[in-house]
């Protein structure tokens, strides 16, 4: 197999939807994006659940950060159920730091203070989501999940990474994909 097939065999770049028979109440109904795939392992964040508990001013206020001008309110999501405690800003290129990690030329990953600064000055990132707790597989757990029939994956956009109306990011990734989940059977291998 040629370098270039190994590497598009990765799932880098892309979203994952949860199957409807998701024995993992923690993933039930949850679109992920996925920031790194490689043979080492996964890491993404959940991009569709928030945590109602936190605000963002009120986060700002934990870490002592002037609130100043946020600009539009960002809301903290649930990013998955390792290092809870852990913040990662989801975002577009427009703001790279040094620390950022650059997924694709559309989105860039940054878990400094720095770039919460930067969002409560009003000069961060045009497009960003704040994620509290990634989720994180070990190697070939992510491929055996996908084969358990656990995963879907589907093509990243603004909307569906960015957009503001949570609830319905699920329905609107299996659109995407074409699929209406009332006809989907939670075995593999059955229709």
């Amino acid at each position: 197999m040629f370098e270039d097939d190994l590497d598009s065999a990765y799932l880098s770049g892309q979203m994952l939807v949860a199957m409807p028979g998701m024995l993992d109440h923690r993933f039930e109904k949850s679109v992920v994006y996925m920031c790194a795939h490689n043979a080492e392992g996964a890491m993404g964040l959940v991009v569709n659940r928030p945590i109602d508990s936190l605000t963002f001013p009120e986060l700002l206020e934990q870490l002592e950060i002037d609130s100043g001008d946020c600009g539009a309110p960002i809301r903290v999501l649930f990013g998955g159920p390792v290092e809870q405690a852990r913040g990662f800003v989801l975002h577009s290129p427009d703001y790279l730091q040094d620390a950022s990690l650059v997924v694709d030329e559309n989105v860039a990953l940054t878990a400094t203070i720095d770039i919460l600064k930067a969002i409560a000055g009003g000069m961060g990132p045009a497009n960003r989501l704040l994620a509290l707790g990634y989720a994180g597989w070990g190697p070939g757990q992510l491929d055996t999940e996908i084969k358990g029939n656990g995963w879907l994956s589907v093509d990243a956009d603004d909307d569906l990474l960015f957009g503001a109306d949570l609830d319905d990011k699920w329905d609107k990734a299996m659109a995407k994909i074409g699929i209406d989940p009332r006809m989907l059977s939670d075995e593999a291998g059955h229709a």
